[in-house]
């Protein structure tokens, strides 16, 4: 511990209570990763504020001792973007679960950071409403962490991403600020400072309160799942029922080592020997809904479904989806260790980079099981590996880059929910030029112009707000230390 940081304790002590400031260095271990175990770091100090006039004053002591800081919410990110400093401060959002107003006239909610996705639709229900973003993760991730990485989820599809979602906004500026971004009606004049926080990634402050919007709970939900020998017969599918002008609320797909590690996990009963499966569902008006369906069931049929099975009922669709909702968490039953990817392309462009991963895949003797949001190109490879065995974490790494190149040539994204964090900031370069990343750090130091806030994400080379932008003369400390790559 520095200095420094030292020198905090005590007052972190006064502001959120002794037992509410951990310094053993064992109890700080608890904290050194989220969801991604690969990246490691463990915090001089973790402070878990309850209220946030308790984070304002946390944030403001930071910042005069000019001590990083980083927010964690629930610690199920998957791109190491709550990766603590470890010669700084880690503020812990658990404590601040409080789901404040549910309002149905207005149909809004204002919930506490540390609030749980799922458990905001619980208590929603009854008033008929419900929070769309349903990330895999919702039972246990918070709202706050789904704010920093605008996470979307399987029904983002129709419905949209957090950042669809989020009506106002009070944060922590990163000088210690307590303040409000927009008035909670979703309505914006100027620049729309509500807009920009979802997806920063803590970069630009602090969240802790937030004002999300309820939606009706649609009048009919029916569940689809289709059974085919292929991905590519599944993909087929995915593309003829866009075609058609039906927008399901969700299109999930999974390949066979994916449906291998779910029956394993949570004994699904997927159909046996299925090369991949596709899980549409279908919300909204009665009359509406069953007229998709009997059309979504014509295409996948015509795609060469060799299994279809349709649920309206709630426990039905639930044991349609619980395959698909414990794929991640599932693999851990096929593999001693694994990388979750995140990367994007057009959905016409599927099945083609599917192929390139399975290829990728046989050359370097790496399994890859592939999860993915089908309808919006949303692939989640899952790259298998023992890091027991010398040389496969890094095989592992390599073609988890790999993946995300081909994501690339094909016109599409590094990341479609699950952030930039430390483990793709050096992707950042191949996807933006020099200009674009500048002009992204301009936003970042009108926030953060101390650079204390969340330090080392998202920026493959992040330079000291004042600094001239451009290439620079002599290589910057991140490349040097191979955490980033020029082009």
């Amino acid at each position: 511990m520095t200095t420094a940081v030292q020198a905090l304790v005590p007052q972190m002590q006064s502001i959120c209570g002794p037992g509410n400031v951990i310094t053993d260095p064992l109890e700080l271990r608890t904290y050194e990763c989220d969801g991604l175990t690969s990246h490691r770091s463990v915090p001089a100090l973790a402070v878990l504020p309850a209220t946030a006039s308790e984070t304002a004053a946390v944030v403001a002591a930071c910042a005069a001792a000019r001590v990083p800081f980083v927010a964690r919410g629930s610690g199920t990110g998957l791109s190491g973007g709550a990766l603590p400093h470890e010669d700084g401060v880690l503020i812990v959002m658990s404590r601040m679960r409080k789901i404040i107003e549910i309002d149905p006239v207005s149909r809004r909610a204002v919930v506490e950071p540390g609030v749980t996705n799922l458990s905001v639709s619980k208590a929603a229900a009854p008033f008929g409403l419900f929070y769309a973003p349903d990330p895999s993760s919702q039972v246990v991730c918070s709202v706050g962490g789904n704010v920093a990485e605008n996470s979307g989820g399987a029904h983002c599809l129709k419905h949209g991403f957090t950042v669809h979602h989020v009506m106002g906004l009070q944060i922590v500026t990163p000088s210690g600020e307590l303040t409000w971004l927009g008035d909670g009606t979703g309505v914006t004049t100027g620049y729309d400072l509500v807009g920009a926080f979802p997806g920063s990634e803590g970069t630009l402050g602090l969240v802790t309160k937030i004002v999300v919007k309820l939606m009706p709970l649609p009048q009919v939900v029916h569940t689809l799942l289709a059974a085919y020998a292929t991905t590519a017969e599944g993909g087929r599918a995915v593309s003829d029922i866009i075609a058609a002008g039906v927008m399901p609320a969700a299109i999930e797909m999974m390949d066979a080592l994916a449906i291998e590690a779910a029956e394993a996990a949570v004994h699904c009963n997927y159909p046996a020997g299925a090369g991949a499966v596709l899980i549409v569902e279908l919300d909204g008006p009665a009359a509406e809904v069953e007229a998709e369906l009997s059309l979504v069931l014509s295409i996948c049929e015509k795609a060469g479904a060799t299994e279809i099975r349709a649920a309206d009922d709630p426990a039905e669709r639930a044991v349609i989806w619980a395959g698909r909702k414990s794929a991640f968490a599932a693999v851990g039953r096929i593999s001693p260790s694994f990388i979750v990817q995140d990367g994007v392309v057009p959905r016409t462009s599927l099945g083609a980079v599917l192929a390139q991963i399975a290829s990728l895949s046989e050359a370097a003797g790496i399994r890859v099981a592939n999860v993915f949001h089908a309808g919006d190109g949303n692939l989640h490879p899952l790259v298998l590996y023992d890091d027991a065995v010398p040389g496969q974490e890094a095989a592992a790494e390599e073609v988890s880059g790999q993946i995300l190149d081909a994501c690339l040539e094909q016109g599409g994204s590094i990341t479609g929910e699950h952030g930039v964090g430390v483990d793709k900031s050096r992707y950042m370069p191949k996807m933006f030029s020099s200009t674009d990343l500048d002009t992204m750090q301009l936003l970042r130091c009108a926030f953060d112009p101390a650079s204390l806030c969340n330090p080392g994400k998202v920026f493959p080379t992040p330079r000291l707000c004042g600094e001239v932008p451009g290439r620079r003369r002599a290589p910057h400390p991140a490349v040097a230390a191979g955490q980033a790559e020029i082009f």
